[in-house]
């Protein structure tokens, strides 16, 4: 039986997840936005898979169709982790944006799923497309912090992060995390985290830090800390060279914006992975 918490503090509780929040209020990046457009998915994550070379030579249009869909399919795989859901179930998507992946999961599942963001624009655009959509009774975009959501004790049996980990403390949002999963529950994350084997952050992983005003963590912060909070990984995917053609292909786009080198450089040099943790909460 799921207890009732106690209402959370604020939902901003630092000057600098008020700056994160200004950020993404005021995004209006034409790499999201143009993406998003193709289909009605607007996603806030990076693409993985090899992409179809023809539309090289085809105008810039198919070259931001194939990038939506390499987004797409990272999104498909992250659900693949979370097992099977059945309908009656519950999941929530951490750090949502504008709900991209929450509706993929609405529309594979069949179940509810509570995105939480500390962009209230973001909420409100995609609160707007559940409504678009007709999901608005089952998929819902909620204002409040990641690390204290306030939902009940036990309620979700999947929760995900897809590029959002960054912002926080992962101490702490696992904790939050494991009082939210009920026992056996899934978390599946997505990130990109700094190679402690090459020594600390190297000069392009600070580059994409300084760029998206995030603080990139070590890839061995996370698994003490899922440790540490209760959770025992059952799969990891280095998907570190999935992704190298994703930002080959945005690199040639009209959407580039700047950033993508660092990230090639840093992917290819081996200092930055991007790995999938899929973990179960014991």
């Amino acid at each position: 039986m799921a207890t009732v918490q106690s209402k959370p503090g604020p939902v901003l509780r630092s000057d600098y997840q008020r700056s994160i929040a200004a950020y993404w209020n005021k995004e209006k990046d034409p790499v999201n936005i143009r993406l998003g457009e193709v289909d009605g998915l607007y996603h806030h994550h990076y693409g993985i898979g090899d992409y179809d070379e023809s539309v090289l030579g085809a105008g810039d249009q198919a070259i931001i169709e194939e990038m939506h869909r390499l987004e797409t399919a990272q999104a498909d795989v992250l659900l693949d982790h979370l097992g099977d859901i059945a309908p009656s179930e519950r999941l929530m998507d951490a750090g949502s944006g504008r709900g991209g992946t929450s509706f993929m999961a609405n529309q594979r599942f069949g179940c509810q799923v509570d995105g939480v963001s500390i962009s209230e624009q973001q909420v409100d655009f995609a609160n707007d497309q559940a409504r678009q959509r007709n999901v608005a009774d089952q998929v819902r975009f909620h204002f409040r912090n990641m690390l204290d959501t306030g939902f009940e004790t036990g309620a979700m049996s999947g929760i995900w992060t897809n590029e959002t980990t960054m912002y926080v403390d992962l101490q702490e949002l696992f904790g939050e995390f494991s009082r939210l999963l009920r026992y056996g529950g899934r978390y599946v994350c997505i990130t990109g985290c700094y190679n402690d084997v090459t020594g600390g952050r190297s000069r392009a992983v600070s580059q994409i830090d300084q760029h998206y005003i995030c603080n990139i963590h070590p890839r061995s912060a996370y698994f003490k800390a899922l440790a540490d909070n209760g959770f025992v990984p059952i799969n990891v995917v280095d998907l570190t060279a999935a992704t190298i053609p994703y930002w080959e292909l945005r690199a040639r786009s009209s959407v580039a914006t700047g950033i993508e080198d660092p990230f090639l450089t840093a992917y290819k040099e081996g200092s930055f992975h991007y790995l999938l943790i899929a973990a179960d909460r014991i």
